[in-house]
């Protein structure tokens, strides 16, 4: 994917503060949601990741993901996960709004061609 494509889809990435960190960290996060949302990242304008550490230094299933998607002239789309490793949970999240998008928006597209 070129860089101009990119830019359309602003891809958001918030942490609390039991999360470490940094650019290089939320630049794969960002890159794992816009892999599992390809199909429909032409028609989103915004989605927004939180990630956050349940149980702090208790560790377990305590990465919980949020992710919001806004496709255009639809409604915002929010899934949660929970996972061990973060990127498990946002796979998991990116994983299910694919499946709610493909569930409204593509449902609305196959109304259009009939």
């Amino acid at each position: 994917m070129n860089n101009s494509e990119e830019a359309d889809l602003y891809v958001q990435v918030n942490t609390d503060n039991q999360i470490v960190s940094d650019a290089d960290a939320n630049e794969r996060l960002e890159q794992r949601i816009r892999q599992k949302l390809r199909r429909f990242e032409k028609r989103l304008t915004h989605v927004e990741l939180h990630v956050s550490d349940v149980n702090g230094s208790k560790g377990g299933t305590d990465k919980r993901v949020s992710l919001e998607v806004r496709p255009t002239g639809h409604e915002p789309i929010a899934v949660h996960a929970d996972a061990q490793r973060i990127e498990d949970a946002v796979t998991v999240a990116a994983d299910k709004a694919l499946r709610a998008l493909e569930h409204s928006v593509g449902r609305l597209d196959d109304a259009k061609r009939h």
